[in-house]
């Protein structure tokens, strides 16, 4: 079963200090009253020695990586996805410390708060991080995974696990995924465009994380409908030297926001495919009342009226001398 991340580090907390906690109130109190170092059982096996860690804001981006395997794409952590971490941020101050582990090069690699150490880095405020020492992957991972089940992936990064499993072979097809993830096979399909999308063109948008799935189906369909050469055309039209076309726009609230990327992407590849016209039908009477026929394009049909067999075979002759 998923654990929130407040639920984790409130456990985070359970042992510090001779002190067990066990609300997420009680973990905020542990946290502002600088306890040193916790104790955490993790994935239910080995106990692990946390020691808390200030990064300074100016040093959180060179002192700190996040997680490789972590499933949320730190492409798409701009303000506006995080605008409910940094409000609290700015006004309380980071609320839970992260979790994470020393690298073999000394660095921090954040398992569990890469929202938070992006939110830090934004307000430029200090980093809070339990850093651990001699934790194996699969026990980061567990730790990387839970943090991620509290705030929902986009389909982005649903579809990236999807296609993983489907590379791998531990799914053989939609069907299996759908079972797998415990969705339906329409989000699956829907998940898999949108990993299909280069990262450049979703940055357009302000919250990759509000694209639902219809916005995503026709955004596959309209991007690969371009060639080679169109494609690259439009990713550098999404990013310029002013930034990504969310970052140009006019429009205030990421709803509006949103909705003006859309048209603006759509008139780009409106350009660069125009929808094609038409030919007109052309329809002339050629003996009144008896022929007449109608062109469109290089198509002709012709419409008679009181034909005897004769005059009709003599026309089909005429016709088949004439096209074989």
């Amino acid at each position: 079963m998923a654990i929130k991340t407040s639920d984790l580090n409130a456990k985070l907390f359970g042992k510090a200090n001779k002190r067990r906690v066990s609300t997420p109130q009680e973990a905020q109190t542990a946290a502002r009253e600088n306890t040193q170092t916790i104790e955490l059982s993790v994935a239910g096996e080995e106990n692990v020695m946390f020691e808390l860690v200030r990064v300074p804001a100016a040093q959180i981006e060179s002192d700190t990586v996040v997680f490789a395997e972590n499933a949320r794409e730190q492409a798409f952590l701009t303000e506006y996805a995080l605008s409910d971490v940094l409000e609290t941020l700015r006004v309380r101050g980071q609320q839970y410390p992260a979790v994470g582990r020393r690298t073999q090069e000394g660095k921090i690699e954040v398992l569990d708060g890469s929202r938070r150490r992006m939110s830090c880095i934004i307000a430029q405020q200090d980093f809070l991080v339990y850093v651990g020492e001699n934790i194996n992957g699969d026990h980061a991972k567990f730790l990387s995974d839970v943090a991620n089940a509290h705030k929902p992936l986009s389909l982005y990064e649903k579809g990236r696990e999807m296609q993983a499993k489907l590379d791998s072979g531990e799914a053989e097809d939609q069907k299996a995924l759908a079972k797998i993830f415990q969705c339906s096979e329409a989000l699956v399909s829907g998940a898999l465009k949108a990993a299909a999308l280069p990262l450049s063109l979703l940055r357009a948008y302000p919250n990759v994380s509000d694209l639902g799935r219809p916005t995503i189906v026709k955004l596959h369909k309209q991007f690969f409908a371009l060639d080679e050469q169109q494609q690259q055309q439009l990713l550098e039209q999404c990013h310029t030297t002013d930034g990504f076309v969310w970052q140009r726009g006019q429009a205030h609230g990421v709803a509006r926001l949103t909705k003006e990327v859309t048209e603006t992407i759509e008139q780009w590849i409106e350009s660069m495919k125009p929808t094609s016209v038409s030919a007109k039908e052309e329809k002339v009477q050629l003996v009144k009342g008896r022929v007449a026929y109608s062109r469109k394009g290089a198509d002709v049909a012709v419409n008679l009226k009181k034909v005897d067999d004769q005059t009709l075979q003599e026309i089909l002759d005429f016709l088949q001398s004439k096209f074989s």
